[in-house]
């Protein structure tokens, strides 16, 4: 079963960029779509932007369209968030999630623990 683990949240001023990772575990990410959620605080989970593995296609939110990047990532088995132009209202804990029928529709059966995003000057 796969685990998934995020990291490289932390403080940026707005206007600057964060990249986050999602690391895999105990499964190849090769059949997994796998997407990135945001929970601000009082707020619900919001859908950020999903990759469907099996073809690299890429959906993603119109609120995050343009500055939000998501792709595989550099190091095996991990799948990365490129934030950039960053605004306060970015502010949130930041997940990511497998999708076990690689098709970026839901259900998301596994989630990571998340990683907390905060935009402050």
């Amino acid at each position: 079963q796969v685990q998934l683990v995020e990291s490289g949240g932390g403080l940026v001023q707005p206007g600057g960029s964060l990249r986050l990772s999602c690391a895999a575990s105990g499964a190849t990410l090769d059949y997994y779509a796998i997407a990135w959620f945001r929970q601000a605080p009082g707020k619900g989970r919001e859908a950020l932007t999903c990759i469907r593995t099996s073809d690299d296609t890429i959906f993603a939110a119109g609120a995050v369209k343009g500055r939000f990047i998501i792709s595989r990532g550099s190091a095996k088995n991990t799948v990365d968030l490129q934030m950039d132009s960053l605004k306060p209202e970015d502010t949130a804990v930041y997940y990511c999630a497998a999708d076990h029928g690689n098709t970026c529709t839901g259900p998301y059966d596994t989630w990571g623990q998340g990683t907390q995003v905060t935009v402050s000057s």
